[in-house]
């Protein structure tokens, strides 16, 4: 599989021949304005929480490309209610896909819409794709035991954690999260966007590589082959 990196908790992943997208926040976010949103092509796009900096250009991205939003049963009431192909969920919840499986867990975050109305609660999702690979998408999260289970349920290649503090766990919960889970392989995400949860690069690389882990911090627009 392909994986490519948006900014703040967005990234493409091209397993097989579907395109899914996570949390797309792009053209509000100054850090990913050389990204192209007009030529991003998705076939899925799955959602973790209803915060407006993990939804902000999903239905603009559904519209056109006619992606299948998965989310929890209210965010996906709130885009099917658009007119927009909707796959709902819950916590606990797996639905099979053509590029493989999504196990719907636990995430630890507040969740609302824009406006400030309900959108149900927060998750993350592990993918087990149809090409062999396990990984885990933490979504919003702080760290919590819930995210001992996964390990129990699954064997994971690598994850995506939020390491950017304050509104989620920072990188020294994140590493205990991927062990955890039992992976070595941590890509970062919710960094950086917003002065609050802005990183020393060097300083969370090093702290990783003291803890046994491989932290990869990409560049917005960067692809990497897993």
């Amino acid at each position: 599989m392909q994986l490519t990196y948006l900014g703040h908790a967005c990234f493409l992943a091209t397993i097989g021949g579907s395109r899914v997208l996570f949390d797309p926040f792009i053209r509000p976010n100054p850090l990913a304005k050389d990204v192209d949103v007009d030529a991003l092509e998705a076939d899925y796009i799955l959602l973790s929480h209803g915060h407006g900096d993990h939804i902000a250009d999903a239905e603009e991205i559904a519209k056109r490309t006619g992606a299948k939003i998965l989310a929890i049963a209210e965010i996906a009431g709130y885009f099917g209610a658009k007119g927009l192909e909707v796959i709902g969920t819950n916590l606990g919840g797996r639905v099979a896909l053509p590029f493989g499986t999504v196990h719907c867990v636990a995430a630890a975050h507040s969740s609302s819409f824009p406006d400030g109305s309900y959108a149900g609660v927060a998750m993350g999702f592990v993918i087990k794709t149809a090409e062999g690979q396990t990984f885990y998408f933490a979504g919003d999260t702080a760290l919590t035991y819930d995210i001992k289970l996964i390990k129990e349920r699954h064997t994971v290649d690598f994850a995506l954690l939020p390491i950017g503090d304050n509104y989620t766990m920072g990188l020294t919960d994140a590493l205990v999260a991927a062990e955890w889970v039992g992976t070595t392989e941590i890509i970062g995400m919710h960094y950086d966007t917003f002065p609050v949860i802005a990183i020393d690069h060097a300083a969370a690389q090093a702290e990783a590589k003291a803890a046994g882990k491989n932290l990869r911090l990409l560049a917005i627009g960067e692809t990497v082959a897993l």
